[in-house]
């Protein structure tokens, strides 16, 4: 039985107490905000994903699932197409049905908290997929009758399919059950081919490891979170929230930014467009150029720039 319990890096915690979670609702029933919005949605491109081999393109189904088309190859990063995580409903639908997805070569999962890895989805994904998962993590995926499976430990390197991947840090923490808490790691992935390379953060505080992955790696695109970080007092261990995010985005160095972990639950008090609204306003305050954003609407695939 596994009793190794994962760290940050410099031993920072994310712990709360149970007096933490309750100050924390107690302050969520005052506060009164406005969910009208909701992220844009465009009508997804199936019929080119379903036969793509020769583009490389990242679609956006929502949250921090996306499908990645690499070198002929589909990888989907932390897939959750739940209609509902706890009581909270999803605000908005995935941008692609699950049944639309080609057959899947690769997932990256980030780490185990449910609204990254949902068995209900991966379970019904088409292909035969191999699963890199964080260390620590894949005797759960053993037991489910996946039987393929690599475990990462942070910084470690494998070529998988003609595709290079490298697990790298983040600061958060992992639970699925009473029992489990951080018996798994958690992280982000690089991954890439020829001289294309993306970084998908996963979850994660703000920390010095953004500039650790930008000393290691030249990225073209980063998949950033800026969302689920309200109350700050609370979560800011944990999420980044936006104005860390765009830093988080410039201490990688990459070319271009987009913004994830956002729009499909709510996780936090912070609504998308509060998200948005500060993004927005921290990158133009930072007088940068609005070309190396991208924004995705939910259902959305962009054509990748080497």
């Amino acid at each position: 039985m596994n009793s190794k319990r994962y760290e940050n890096l410099d031993h920072v915690s994310t712990a709360k107490t149970f007096k933490d979670l309750r100050n924390w609702r107690k302050e969520r029933k005052g506060k009164r905000k406005d969910l009208s919005f909701q992220v844009p949605t465009v009508k997804p491109e199936v019929s080119f994903l379903q036969t793509n081999k020769s583009e490389a393109t990242i679609t956006w189904v929502g949250h921090s699932t996306f499908l990645i088309q690499l070198n002929g190859k589909n990888i989907l990063t932390d897939p959750v197409w739940a209609n509902q995580l706890g009581m909270d409903k999803r605000l908005t639908p995935p941008g692609l049905l699950i049944s639309d997805l080609p057959p899947i070569d690769i997932v990256l999962i980030s780490h185990s908290h449910h609204d990254h890895l949902h068995y209900s989805s991966i379970k019904k994904l088409k292909g035969n997929p191999t699963f890199l998962v964080p260390v620590g993590l894949g005797q759960w995926f053993i037991k489910r009758k996946f039987s393929k499976v690599i475990e990462f430990s942070w910084w470690e390197e494998q070529k998988v399919v003609d595709l290079h991947f490298t697990f790298t840090p983040a600061q958060h923490w992992t639970k699925r059950t009473l029992t489990d808490t951080n018996k798994s790691h958690w992280g982000g992935w690089i991954m890439a081919f020829g001289n294309l390379c993306i970084y998908f953060a996963g979850d994660s505080g703000y920390f010095r490891g953004f500039k650790e992955i930008r000393e290691r790696y030249s990225i073209d695109y980063c998949l950033m979170p800026i969302g689920a970080y309200e109350p700050e007092w609370f979560m800011s261990s944990q999420h980044v929230n936006p104005e860390e995010a765009v830093q988080a985005f410039a201490d990688t160095g990459a070319r271009f930014m987009i913004p994830m972990h956002f729009g499909a639950y709510r996780l936090a008090d912070d609504t998308p467009k509060e998200a948005l609204d500060r993004m927005n306003a921290e990158w133009d305050s930072r007088d940068l150029d609005s070309e190396r954003l991208k924004v995705m609407k939910i259902g959305e695939t962009i054509r990748l720039e080497p």
